[in-house]
């Protein structure tokens, strides 16, 4: 019996220090990187979905190298995403990208991502033929 309890206790701390890093993302290879943002953005509340994804990629956008971009988002919450996302955005617009003439400030931009987001949205909804009308959008692409 004692056999058993020790066992079970071991199994119990194994599952809990897996399940430690589930609110992180897995940087082991792009893909691992990818699915662990989609079911991440998922667990969000609605207000930071498109936050965190614009800052996601555009991370991805500043690292072209795989590599580094791994290393970047390694681990990272999406809190520690969308800060560094931010910071990317404030030396891009220092640096005078022209992407991001338009915007004023990061809330700026994300409001107008956010309102594209739900004019796709309603669009999608009010076209016929749609199977499932009840399904968000998951895949939405960002010029930065």
């Amino acid at each position: 019996m004692k056999k058993v309890s020790t066992l079970l206790l071991i199994f119990c701390c194994v599952n809990l220090i897996a399940c430690g890093k589930g609110q992180e993302i897995n940087g082991h290879s792009t893909s691992t990187a990818f699915r662990s943002v989609k079911g991440l953005k998922n667990r969000l509340p609605m207000a930071k979905r498109v936050e965190f994804e614009v800052a996601f990629w555009t991370i991805r956008d500043s690292q072209k190298d795989d590599k580094e971009f791994l290393t970047a988002v390694d681990g990272k919450t999406p809190e520690q995403i969308i800060e560094a996302g931010k910071l990317i955005y404030q030396d891009r617009k220092a640096s005078g990208f022209k992407d991001y003439e338009s915007y004023k400030s990061w809330e700026d931009m994300i409001s107008k991502f956010d309102q594209e987001r739900s004019d796709q949205d309603n669009k999608r909804l009010k076209t016929k033929g749609n199977p499932d009308k009840n399904k968000p959008n998951d895949s939405i692409i960002y010029k930065l």
